[in-house]
């Protein structure tokens, strides 16, 4: 196991397996039902954000679009189970807040180096550990 710093955002503790998104993120466009990204052109079309460990850039889209998309997938259980974002905006964090979804951001520069889509981790935001399980 290896431990990386990062900034709580929004508490909690989750587990799961991680998946990269290089493109900005906007909820509104995952199939609510499904936990798919419909979104044409986006690195992640196709795939399923449910239960995973999201890691992306920044969010994308107006706050009502966001906290809408993001309340969707908490209402049918396809949200992420944890996000690690880069970049976070007012309209991210108020909808993670909302969605008691947890929300970590400065996390260390060597756990992008060293983490790749499908690795186990553990999110602890209440004390600031992301936990690459091997």
């Amino acid at each position: 196991m290896k431990e990386y710093k990062c900034h709580k955002i929004s508490e909690g503790r989750a587990e799961g397996e991680v998946l990269f998104s290089e493109d900005d993120f906007c909820f509104y466009l995952v199939d609510p039902k499904t936990g798919v990204v419909i979104e044409k052109n986006h690195c992640l079309y196709g795939k399923s954000i449910a239960g995973k460990i999201l890691v992306f850039p920044n969010g994308k889209g107006s706050s009502v679009v966001q906290a809408d998309g993001m309340y969707q997938l908490k209402m049918t259980g396809m949200e992420p189970k944890a996000m690690i974002v880069k970049n976070p905006d007012t309209t991210l964090v108020a909808s993670a807040i909302i969605t008691e979804t947890v929300l970590v951001d400065r996390a260390e520069d060597s756990f992008y180096e060293d983490t790749a889509d499908g690795t186990v981790v553990a999110v602890d935001a209440t004390k600031g550990i992301i936990t690459v399980k091997y």
